[in-house]
């Protein structure tokens, strides 16, 4: 395994919810991660976030490790979900939600 799949794997390891994105969540650069980053808090769970623009090795390795073209992605649990556009389609289906508590997702702080 290469160095930066083992960082990928690490990070993904290390968090329940773990989002990689293009910026951070208080300025994410953007559309798409902006978006990713409003269904998580609407959710009300806590999670990691790595801004990719920051690292160009993992904005290219996270590619090949989901075997996905974009970014964002979300993985819960170690499991890769999708992208922004599959979040939303889960979101509105009342899915990620319940797959975050099924999961037993830890909750943002308050």
């Amino acid at each position: 395994m290469s160095d930066v799949n083992s960082r990928i794997s690490s990070i993904i390891g290390d968090n329940d919810v773990v989002l990689f994105m293009k910026g951070t969540p208080l300025f994410p650069q953007c559309g798409f991660s902006s978006r990713a980053v409003a269904i998580l808090d609407h959710c009300g769970v806590s999670y990691e976030s790595v801004d990719v623009l920051q690292d160009m090795e993992i904005r290219q390795g996270i590619k090949a490790f989901s075997d996905w073209p974009t970014i964002p992605q979300l993985y819960v649990k170690g499991e890769f979900v999708g992208g922004s556009d599959i979040m939303m389609e889960m979101f509105e289906a009342g899915e990620l939600q319940q797959m975050l508590d099924e999961q037993q997702v830890a909750k943002a702080e308050s």
